[in-house]
């Protein structure tokens, strides 16, 4: 299978690949971070049939529509992944200038604009999977979430609208929606890491989805640390 993944360098995007790392799977990945990716496909290699990747910024629309234009140089995609993100705190009222338009570029526009490039083939071909990384706060407004937790919301309203659209092409759209996950972006909170979830939790329920019978679509994945939210 032919396995596209966003955000790949690290975090959930690297949890993604080493997931679905094995000898029947092809791997296509891009980050912003070339030398990040390239120490990826160094660990994985040899554990999957083959890996590819390529340094994109997938905010810019021009970015992303090169990567999703090379992704399909090594034939139709058989899994989307789109988890590239990112993430700043603040509230509505007071975060600064262009803090929404960055969050919007980034956690929805890459999703947008990716998946509709990649689609026509795996329309035609009438299969694949789509899987759209949310979060919580896809669903659930917090303090500090402002823009961020905005842009997720739209991305899970993207999700469901493409979830609709695809049902007759027998494509699968799955949202998942993870509570804190132990990624770098936690490393020196002060916040033990036994305290909420890893990676890999994530990533072993996407692959798990992706197993079902052409029958099955599990519409939503959510995930919450044991003891709550944060």
């Amino acid at each position: 299978m032919n396995i596209v993944i966003t955000g790949a360098s690290k975090g959930l995007g690297k949890a993604f690949a080493k997931a679905f790392a094995n000898k029947n799977n092809v791997l296509l990945l891009c980050a912003r971070n070339i030398d990040d990716l390239k120490a990826v496909a160094n660990e994985l290699a040899g554990s999957v049939a083959a890996i590819h990747y390529q340094s994109a910024d997938v905010s810019k629309k021009d970015a992303v529509l090169g990567f999703g234009k090379w992704c399909l140089t090594f034939g139709t995609p058989d899994i989307i992944i789109n988890n590239a993100g990112s993430f700043e705190p603040g509230a509505v009222n007071n975060e600064a200038d262009g803090v929404i338009e960055k969050m919007i570029e980034t956690n929805l526009y890459s999703a947008y604009h990716l998946t509709r490039s990649l689609l026509p083939p795996m329309m035609e071909k009438k299969q694949g999977h789509i899987f759209n990384i949310c979060s919580i706060a896809s669903i659930q407004a917090y303090a500090n979430g402002g823009s961020y937790s905005i842009s997720k919301f739209a991305m899970l309203g993207f999700s469901k609208n493409l979830r609709e659209e695809m049902k007759p092409h027998h494509i699968k759209v799955t949202s998942v929606l993870p509570g804190a996950v132990y990624t770098a972006s936690w490393k020196g909170s002060g916040i033990d890491e036994n305290r909420i979830m890893q990676d890999d939790d994530i990533a072993k329920m996407v692959v798990a989805a992706s197993q079902l019978s052409p029958q099955a679509c599990v519409e939503e994945i959510i995930l919450r640390p044991q003891l709550g939210d944060l």
